[in-house]
């Protein structure tokens, strides 16, 4: 168990320094500014939501023309289809499946050595967010390929008996499909519905978050914790490590469109963390 708890007699969790539940905790100048710093990411992300992401609501039922001028548009395939045309959506799809199964089981490990009061920290929020965005890209994924062989079958029923049978006949018909689509896509795409777009911010969202909580582990904790003889378990070592891993090849290999709008979300998503740490320490003293 020690690799997975760590091997130093010293614990990097933190502890109780000062009673967080009583008023004088909170009334003074350093409360004050965080506040006011959280306030102004609020407003900020609000207005960029608004202004970018409420035209594109109205835009659904308008011209095509004024769907392409949105800059939050997204169609229902880009959600699954690989960055290649060549590429299969399998490849995407076993790389969601396998990301989404050993994040899981990443974070399973980690809240039943730990216990449950590891999700009160910002890693685990992290980790929980990405493994929801890897199962829910794995649901739209299978979803994608299904609707990529109904294509490849239609095409090859379409075209009927190949002249060339054979591997070279196989060739033909694929490569004639992916010209066909390359072709076609701009005409048959479909816009995304609810869970697609709630796909696309969860991946603005992790992207922030892990890009955050990676740079400071990496560049603050870890130099300091090494100075103090702190032992870093195995566990908290994977998670700051395999996130960034799996996000970076999702982000390759995706063909997932970032309108940098939407960066709005992790600045709520983040806000909202700092005013739950806040009640929860304003209830009880944790640390």
């Amino acid at each position: 168990m020690n690799i997975l708890t760590g091997t130093s007699k010293n614990s990097w969790q933190p502890t109780v320094t000062a009673d967080t539940t009583t008023s004088s905790y909170w009334l003074n100048w350093r409360v004050t500014l965080c506040s006011l710093w959280i306030l102004i990411s609020l407003v900020f992300a609000s207005i960029l939501i608004s202004k970018y992401e409420y035209p594109r609501n109205h835009s659904r039922e308008g011209s095509r023309e004024a769907l392409k001028e949105s800059p939050g548009t997204l169609y229902q395939d880009e959600v699954w289809k690989p960055c290649l045309k060549t590429l299969h959506p399998a490849w995407l799809l076993g790389l969601r499946v396998i990301a989404f199964l050993v994040l899981l089981l990443t974070l399973i490990l980690n809240v039943a050595v730990d216990g449950g009061e590891i999700m009160y920290y910002y890693t685990q929020w992290t980790c929980t967010l990405i493994t929801i965005y890897f199962g829910l890209g794995s649901l739209l994924s299978i979803y994608g390929c299904y609707q990529y062989h109904n294509r490849v079958v239609n095409m090859n029923e379409d075209d009927g008996p190949d002249m060339e049978p054979g591997v070279h006949g196989e060739n033909s018909r694929m490569s004639n499909y992916v010209k066909s689509f390359g072709s076609n896509e701009q005409h048959d795409k479909q816009l995304a519905g609810f869970w697609s777009y709630a796909f696309q911010v969860m991946f603005q969202m992790t992207a922030g978050a892990v890009l955050l909580t990676d740079f400071v582990f990496w560049v603050i904790i870890v130099p300091f914790l090494t100075t103090k003889d702190y032992g870093l378990s195995f566990l908290i070592v994977s998670m700051h490590s395999i996130n960034a891993v799996f996000l970076l090849a999702e982000t390759g290999l995706n063909c997932l469109r970032f309108p940098w709008f939407r960066i709005a979300y992790f600045f709520l998503w983040t806000a909202v963390y700092v005013i739950f740490q806040w009640i929860v320490h304003a209830c009880m003293a944790l640390w």
